[in-house]
């Protein structure tokens, strides 16, 4: 079996909002955990950047995804569809952000098996704060199987 999520724990941002994108990768970086964020600007580039990495056995696999749901090409949905249709990624945690704390937004992503949704910061406290709760309950708290990507 070969899992490839360990520390750095990797984080895959897919989302085109340059202006969350940011701030978000800079939360995480000052955390005190060891951690990497790689941003693509779209799920299609998200997908991409996943696929590359199944394949490449030097490239870190991500311990998580946060996705920014609402995307103007490839919509978030039909990322959150494809990881979850792929049978080895299917074990990856996909957190939905979301800048609408609109019910139907938030059963959409559960119905297709997100893994949390969350809303999207804007403050920079609120990113802050967005990145040591995902920290503390995603690298700290939670037990994941194995993804093999072998």
């Amino acid at each position: 079996m070969s899992d490839r999520r360990s520390e750095p724990f990797e984080i895959l941002l897919v989302g085109d909002d340059l202006s969350d994108n940011q701030p978000i990768r800079d939360a995480f970086e000052n955390l005190p955990i060891d951690s990497c964020v790689t941003v693509t600007d779209d799920a299609m580039a998200g997908l991409a950047e996943l696929e590359r990495r199944q394949t490449d056995e030097t490239a870190p696999f991500p311990a998580l995804v946060l996705l920014d749901i609402d995307q103007p090409s490839v919509d978030g949905y039909e990322f959150l569809k494809a990881v979850k249709a792929d049978p080895v990624l299917v074990r990856l945690p996909v957190i939905v952000l979301t800048a609408a704390d609109d019910p139907a937004t938030v059963r959409e992503s559960y119905e297709l098996a997100a893994n949390a949704s969350l809303s999207k910061p804007s403050s920079p406290d609120e990113f802050d704060s967005l990145a040591e709760t995902v920290a503390s309950f995603w690298f700290e708290q939670v037990l994941l199987p194995p993804i093999d990507t072998s």
